[in-house]
């Protein structure tokens, strides 16, 4: 579990969401699903964000030229 974001870091699940899976009924777990979804694009964004943030034409992190 990642102590920042309270998720997995292999299935961007809560704790809350784990614990509860073998009893959810399958529109629950569609929700969880497009939760997770939703997670992973925020990740990917924030992935993409900081790798162009510390790309620059001088090659300097943090440059914006």
């Amino acid at each position: 579990m990642n102590d920042a974001t309270g998720l997995c870091d292999g299935c961007l699940r809560t704790l809350d969401e784990i614990a509860a899976w073998s009893t959810l009924d399958d529109d629950a777990k569609r929700a969880v699903w497009d939760a997770i979804d939703a997670r992973h694009t925020q990740w990917m964004a924030r992935r993409f964000d900081g790798a162009r943030a510390s790309t620059s034409t001088s090659g300097h992190p943090g440059d914006t030229q």
